[in-house]
């Protein structure tokens, strides 16, 4: 792999990407939510107990010119609840970094604090759920508080030519933003989950690619690999470097995507 340069593109949409991650952060739009960050930030984890917790609802982060995004669910209680970053302090975490290391979107195979010197390059990491929900479940009606959110990061990152939906409920989440935004009919074409599926949406919207989502879960029980995590990586990369800013259809690029 050629050595990490991080991205010095800033792009005119850097200052409000970084005032919309203020407003995720001061956001107390679910007292649930809320109260179940607090608490797990009082309680700790025996071995956490010098950490103090984040406990707020955590921003997303990466390269503001990115061509690439990747979408996961909710922060987890112990990881990025404790930490404040994005898929840091935990499994999840490790496992994910260390395939986004192998496949040039970030400049470390480790995530352990907002201040351990990790950047991004051509990708960006955001979430369905910015607060870590009990039991990893948002109820319905926190989805629908932070996607506003998500709707406006679409807005503000215009260079993206590649989603990756982390899970299935990433990916619903996804859609739902996009038909709330009029950018998808809310009825008729439907894009299903499938690990490693590609779906090219309408008009010029970016390429989507699926995936698992990395929890200990999955990756415990060997339904994803970091081979097979780092193939859809790998997919996203050729993706957006042979798609053009606003694409249209094109079945034979398509279909060596899929390929």
């Amino acid at each position: 792999m050629d050595a990490f340069i991080p991205d010095q593109r800033t792009g005119s949409n850097s200052g409000r990407l970084a005032a919309l991650q203020g407003e995720v952060i001061a956001c107390r739009l679910c007292p649930r939510l809320v109260e179940h960050c607090r608490l797990i930030a009082n309680q700790k984890r025996r071995a956490y107990r010098e950490w103090e917790y984040w406990g707020k609802p955590v921003p997303s982060f990466g390269d503001p010119a990115a061509r690439v995004l990747a979408i996961g669910l909710a922060p987890g209680a112990h990881g990025s609840n404790r930490t404040g970053r994005m898929f840091t302090g935990d499994g999840s975490g490790q496992f994910l970094y260390r395939v986004l290391h192998k496949t040039g979107f970030a400049s470390q195979p480790t995530a352990v604090s907002r201040d351990d010197g990790l950047q991004l390059k051509d990708l960006y990491i955001t979430a369905a759920v910015r607060c870590a929900p009990p039991d990893n479940k948002p109820a319905p009606e926190e989805f629908a508080n932070c996607q506003p959110f998500l709707e406006r990061e679409l807005e503000l990152l215009g260079n993206v030519r590649v989603v990756v939906t982390l899970g299935k409920l990433a990916h619903d989440a996804y859609l739902a933003a996009l038909r709330s935004m009029g950018r998808l009919p809310r009825r008729g074409v439907r894009y299903p989950f499938a690990h490693g599926a590609v779906h090219q949406l309408t008009g010029s919207l970016p390429l989507v690619i699926s995936s698992y989502h990395p929890s200990q879960q999955n990756t415990q029980t060997g339904r994803l690999t970091e081979a097979t995590l780092r193939g859809v990586f790998e997919k996203a990369r050729r993706a957006a470097t042979k798609r053009k800013a606003n694409p249209k259809n094109d079945a034979a690029h398509l279909q060596s995507i899929k390929g």
